[in-house]
C-alpha cells in the first residue's frame, strides 16, 4: 500500500498543479447535528472532482519515468474528466473509453478536456476491458482506483484536512472502487491515528459493505442509483485491503437520503454536490452515525459533476418532499371571474403560484364547469393546511393533489 510518505511526494508534485481546496465550516449543518460539521470542498476542484489528482500524480511519476506519448482509461465520468486533463497539461495523448450510456454532458466535458472519447461497453467493467485493449504495449492504462498511485494522489485529500483542522474526530468519505477513502485513511490515520475514517457506499450497489461482511471481494449487482460516481460492483483489491486495516466502519445509504443531502447542500449552501459527493451528508441524515456533541466532523464532498435535468428532477421532488410545493386540482364554475377570485385567495393566503393548468375538455366533467390544477410554492406542511382548509372553508371543492400534468 502507499505510505505517507508517497502522499506527501504527491502533495509537493500537485502544488500548483491542482486546487488546494477549502475545507469551509457550516453553522447550519453543526446546528441541524449537534457537531462541527466541515465540508471538503472537491467538487470545486478542477473537472470537478477529486480524481484529477491521482490522475496527475500518476502521470508526472510515469512520464519520467519512461517515453510516454498516449495514456487510455475508462469511466463514466470523474476519470474520465481527471485523466484527460491531466494528459493535455502533460503533453499526452488520451483516448477515454465510456459505456454507451455515459451522459452527454460527460462526454462533452472529457472532449473539452481533451480526451478522445470512444463509446463501448454496456458496463464500466465492459468499458475498462475495451480499454485494456485499446492500451495493449504503447499506452499506459490509468485504473481508476486500484492502483498505488492514484491512491497515493487521491489522499493529498486527507493531508489538506489535517492542516485546515486539528484533530478531526471523525471524516466521512464516498467508496465506489476505494481509491479516494483508502489514500485518506492512510495519510490521516498515519498522523492521527484517532480519527475514525467512516465510508459511506449507496446501498444500490453496496460492494465494500459486502465485502467487509464477508471478509473478501465480491462482485455485487449494482441498482440505479443518484450517486452513480461510487456504483462500483466490485471494489478494488488495493483499496479493500487499506480499508480493512484503516476505515473504522462502513455505511450504505438509500436514494431518498442522497436527494435530500443534494438538496440540503444546494439550498442551505449553495454548494452542487452529485449524488456520490453528498453521500456522506446522506449518512448523517439517516442517523448511521453516532453524533457526539461538539464533535469535529468533516464531510468530503467528492465531486459536483451532475447533469442538469437531474439537478431539477431532484430540486422539484424535495420541495414536494419537504412540503415546500403543494399540488392540488380545483373544481370551478366556468364562468369569467372564476379562476382570479381563486387565485385571489391564494395570495391572501400567502401562498406564490408557480404553474396553472386551465381544463375544460375532461371526461365525465360536468359541460358548466371546468377544472384547474395549481401547483403553489409554500412554506412548509403547515402552511399546506392552512391553505387547504381556507379554501375549503370558501367552498371550494379540492380533489387532491395533482402529480402528473405540469
Amino acid at each position: 500500500m502507499p505510505s505517507l510518505r508517497d502522499i506527501e511526494d504527491a502533495a509537493a508534485r500537485l502544488r500548483h498543479r491542482v486546487l488546494r481546496t477549502p475545507l469551509v465550516f457550516s453553522p447550519y449543518l453543526s446546528r441541524y447535528f449537534g457537531a462541527s460539521v466541515h465540508l471538503k470542498l472537491e467538487n470545486l476542484q478542477n473537472t470537478g472532482s477529486f480524481k484529477v489528482r491521482g490522475a496527475t500524480y500518476k502521470l508526472l511519476l510515469e512520464k519520467g519515468e519512461r517515453a510516454l506519448k498516449e495514456v487510455v482509461a475508462a469511466s463514466a465520468g470523474n476519470h474520465a474528466q481527471g485523466v484527460a486533463l491531466a494528459a493535455r497539461e502533460a503533453g499526452l495523448k488520451a483516448t477515454i473509453v465510456m459505456p454507451e450510456w455515459a451522459s452527454i454532458s460527460k462526454q462533452e466535458a472529457t472532449r473539452g478536456y481533451g480526451g478522445n472519447v470512444i463509446l463501448s461497453g454496456k458496463t464500466v467493467a465492459q468499458s475498462l476491458k475495451a480499454a485494456e485493449a485499446l492500451a495493449g504495449k504503447d499506452a499506459l492504462l490509468i485504473h481508476p482506483f486500484d492502483d498505488l498511485r492514484i491512491i497515493a494522489g487521491q489522499g493529498t485529500v486527507g493531508l489538506e484536512i489535517l492542516e485546515d483542522l486539528d484533530k478531526p474526530d471523525k471524516i466521512l468519505v464516498p467508496v465506489g472502487g476505494g481509491g479516494l477513502a483508502a489514500g485518506i485513511a492512510v495519510a490521516v490515520k498515519s498522523r492521527c491515528p484517532q480519527t475514525r475514517i467512516i465510508g459511506v457506499q449507496a446501498a444500490a450497489c453496496p460492494s465494500a459493505l459486502r465485502a467487509r461482511r464477508l471478509g473478501k471481494r465480491v462482485q455485487v449487482a449494482a441498482g440505479p442509483t443518484l450517486a452513480d460516481g461510487i456504483a462500483v460492483p466490485r471494489i478494488g483489491k488495493t483499496p479493500f485491503k487499506i480499508l480493512e486495516r484503516h476505515v473504522t466502519a462502513l455505511v450504505g445509504v438509500e436514494e431518498e437520503s442522497i436527494a435530500s443531502a443534494v438538496l440540503m447542500l444546494l439550498e442551505k449552501k449553495k454548494i452542487l454536490a452529485e449524488g456520490a459527493g453528498a453521500a456522506p451528508l446522506a449518512a448523517l441524515l439517516e442517523g448511521h452515525i453516532r453524533v457526539t456533541p461538539g464533535e469535529k466532523i468533516v464531510l468530503v464532498i467528492s465531486g459536483g459533476n451532475m447533469d442538469s435535468p437531474l439537478i431539477g428532477r431532484i430540486i422539484n421532488q424535495g420541495l414536494l418532499r419537504n412540503g415546500r410545493v403543494m399540488r392540488m386540482t380545483v373544481g370551478l364554475e366556468d364562468v369569467p371571474g372564476s379562476l382570479a377570485a381563486l387565485l385571489s385567495h391564494v395570495a391572501r393566503l400567502k401562498g406564490n403560484v408557480l404553474h396553472i393548468r386551465h381544463q375544460r375538455n375532461v371526461e365525465g366533467l360536468p359541460i358548466n364547469m371546468s377544472r384547474v390544477a395549481v401547483e403553489v410554492e409554500t412554506r412548509g406542511f403547515d402552511h399546506i393546511r392552512k391553505i387547504r382548509s381556507a379554501l375549503k372553508k370558501a367552498g371550494y371543492d379540492l380533489q387532491g393533489p395533482l402529480q402528473q400534468g405540469f
